[in-house]
């Protein structure tokens, strides 16, 4: 009779415990509290914004119209982006990389042990802080050059219109800029993991989205010229900036991102794998 009277009064009343929260979002606290507390990754955002936002106003700054008024420019405004990226791509390879070389993946782990949800945490953290910086960092650089360019020719006289996100193939750039930064720090978190060394991550990632290019300007064949353009991760992925003699793009500005996207969703599967696969 007793057993059943506290029976009852448990059932009725309050949990003697508190119910505990789903997995992935204990691991997804636990790896921001990781990012936000390094200060190399809070100077490292703070970097991106900046030189992003700098080198869009450099390029503002120096190119004039009418000497090249057939200038993109919104995408002249976006010209930051490419230093950004390896800001992006660092801070991915820093939310893994040195737990290895420190050995706390050891640590990691054995707090998280599916390793699934411990990459879908760091994912989805990084592809958060990664979106924010992008937001900010696209959106100064569009308004230096809205503030800039009229000085410079790039006039309705000479038939530019002031840059704005009202107009639709500018607001398909910026937020397809936002896009690509964040695609690269997926693919830079990827290779991280599949590669675990940070300087080995880091030289692979700057090879694809610099080396690459350059192959194209050095290729003597126009058809590898053409290919390189259209497959490569940075050259593909950068063509959503385009807004204007899209038809004389080597890839339309949406498939061309999706490139990008197949390379980083690769990257991510084959980490994952090697993440299974592999002892800590």
């Amino acid at each position: 009779m007793t057993a059943l009277s506290t029976s009852g009064r448990r059932a009725a009343g309050a949990p003697l415990t508190a119910p505990r929260r789903p997995q992935i979002v204990t691991s997804v606290h636990a790896e921001w509290t990781k990012l936000r507390t390094s200060p190399g990754n809070v100077w490292l955002a703070l970097a991106a914004v900046v030189l992003t936002i700098a080198v869009s106003t450099l390029a503002s700054e120096v190119v004039k119209c009418p000497a090249t008024c057939g200038a993109d420019t919104t995408k002249l405004s976006l010209t930051g982006i490419l230093l950004g990226q390896a800001a992006m791509a660092g801070l991915a390879i820093g939310m893994i990389s040195p737990e290895y070389s420190t050995g706390m993946i050891k640590v990691t782990l054995a707090a998280m042990p599916r390793r699934s949800v411990m990459l879908t945490a760091k994912a989805i953290v990084v592809s958060a802080v990664v979106a924010a910086i992008g937001i900010v960092s696209v959106l100064g650089s569009l308004l230096a050059g809205r503030l800039i360019q009229p000085h410079h020719g790039f006039t309705a006289a000479h038939g530019f219109a002031a840059l704005s996100l009202a107009h639709g193939p500018t607001l398909r750039a910026a937020a397809g800029s936002v896009l690509y930064l964040l695609l690269v720090a997926l693919l830079s978190l990827g290779l991280a993991v599949a590669l675990r060394e940070p300087a080995v991550a880091a030289t692979v990632v700057l090879g694809l989205m610099y080396v690459l290019p350059l192959l194209a300007l050095v290729s003597l064949s126009r058809v590898w010229q053409h290919r390189i353009e259209r497959w490569t991760p940075m050259e593909a992925g950068l063509s959503i900036q385009a807004t204007r003699n899209l038809a004389k793009l080597a890839i339309a500005p949406w498939p061309g991102l999706g490139v990008l996207a197949a390379w980083t969703a690769a990257a991510l599967i084959i980490g994952y794998l090697l993440l299974r696969l592999r002892d800590a």
